[in-house]
C-alpha cells in the first residue's frame, strides 16, 4: 500500500497529474489491502486482481464490441501507424487476455486448491511471464496492421 501511495505522490509531483489507471490501482489496493489488515483475511486483496482484471476486460471488450478501440486512447503514440481495424483487433486480444487472467485468478486464488504463497507467486512471477509473452505474440499482428518503428530507432543489423 505504501509502494502505490508513493507511485501516486510521484506521478503527481514529475509529471503534474495521475493517470486514471494509476487512480483506479491505486483506490483499489488501498481498500483491500485496508481490507486485508482490517480482517486479518488475505482473501480481501486476493480479489483485487479479478477485480482490476476484469474492469479492463469489460472496457475493452465493451468497446470492442461498439466498435472503439479503446487501447487506442492510452498507447496511440507507442503504437505509431497502427490501423484502426489494428487496434480493435488488439482490444480484443487484451480484452480476451484480461478476461482470462480475472477467471485464473480465481481458480488460483482458493484455499482448498492452492496456499496464499503459491497463489502470490503465480501472482507476481507467472502474470509477469505471461502478460510479456502474450504482449510478444501481439507484434506479428500489429505489424501487419501498419505499426511503424521510429525513423529514429536504430534497428539491429540484420543477419
Amino acid at each position: 500500500m505504501g509502494a502505490i501511495i508513493i507511485a501516486v505522490m510521484v506521478s503527481k509531483f514529475k509529471l503534474g497529474k495521475i493517470s486514471p489507471m494509476l487512480k483506479l490501482t491505486a483506490a483499489l489496493g488501498v481498500f483491500f489491502g485496508a481490507l486485508t489488515i482490517w480482517f486479518h483475511d488475505e482473501r480481501f486483496i486476493q480479489i483485487k486482481p479479478t477485480i482490476i482484471y476484469a474492469f479492463f476486460a469489460v472496457l475493452l471488450l465493451g468497446g470492442w464490441l461498439r466498435g472503439k478501440a479503446m487501447l487506442k486512447y492510452v498507447l496511440e503514440a507507442a503504437y505509431q501507424g497502427l490501423s484502426e481495424s489494428g487496434w480493435l483487433k488488439l482490444s480484443l486480444s487484451w480484452g480476451l487476455f484480461f478476461l482470462v487472467l480475472a477467471g485464473l485468478n480465481e481458480v488460483f486464488r482458493r484455499p482448498e486448491w492452492f496456499s496464499f504463497d503459491t497463489w502470490l507467486s503465480i501472482k507476481v512471477w507467472g502474470v509477469t511471464a505471461l502478460t510479456f509473452l502474450f504482449a510478444l505474440a501481439n507484434i506479428p499482428m500489429l505489424m501487419r496492421h501498419g505499426l511503424t518503428l521510429d525513423d529514429d530507432a536504430e534497428l539491429p543489423p540484420q543477419g
